[in-house]
């Protein structure tokens, strides 16, 4: 056991945590943050998808050790089932979840591409969005929900 300290969602977290302890698991289990999923643990569907310094990683693949003094956020920093975030808002309007396990992951790298580029075109989001799978085949309305939460994004700013 090793004691690291996670800067998560803004705060920091003290843990007494193996160091090659996948960050998944640490946010799941140590820190109740259960927004990232399990889903293949090999880093290829993107259930897990968390924000690290600003960059999509896959939070199974991603040893602990490697985030201690880097800025990591996961989906619960987005926004809450009463003040749901732009991006969320898109996701319910668009009816962008069919079971939801992917969604989080989705969000997340959707956040990613919106904070770089506020206004992408469709090819970009896609070629953004490539990494993370949705099994139930909503990709079609995950991409109308990022244009649409760019052009909401896109009219706050004015």
């Amino acid at each position: 056991m090793t004691h690291m300290t996670l800067n998560v969602n803004g705060s920091s977290h003290h843990l007494d945590i193996d160091a090659d302890t996948p960050l998944l698991y640490a946010l799941r289990n140590q820190l109740e943050l259960n927004g990232a999923k399990y889903g293949c643990g090999l880093g290829q569907c993107g259930a897990c998808t968390v924000i690290v310094d600003n960059k999509p990683i896959f939070s199974c693949v991603t040893p602990c050790s490697s985030v201690q003094g880097k800025e990591v956020r996961t989906v619960e920093s987005l926004g809450t089932a009463d003040h749901p975030s732009a991006l969320q808002k898109a996701f319910i309007e668009k009816q962008a979840a069919q079971c939801g396990y992917c969604i989080a992951g989705m969000l997340m790298r959707a956040q990613v591409l919106l904070e770089r580029n506020p206004n992408p075109d469709e090819q970009t989001i896609i070629a953004h969005m490539a990494p993370n799978l949705c099994r139930c085949g909503t990709h079609l309305r995950i991409i109308d929900a990022i244009r649409a939460a760019s052009g909401a994004q896109h009219e706050d700013q004015r």
